[in-house]
C-alpha cells in the first residue's frame, strides 16, 4: 500500500512510519523544515 504521513516527525508521524515501513508500505513522509 502506498502511503503519505503529512508531519512524518511529529507525534504521531513518528510512531506511524516505522510500522507501516515494517509492513513494507511504500510511505512517502512530508515534513516541515
Amino acid at each position: 500500500m502506498k502511503a503519505v504521513v503529512t508531519g512524518g516527525t511529529g507525534f504521531i508521524g513518528r510512531a506511524l512510519v516505522p510500522q507501516l515501513r515494517e509492513r513494507d508500505d511504500e510511505v512517502m513522509a512530508v515534513v516541515r523544515d
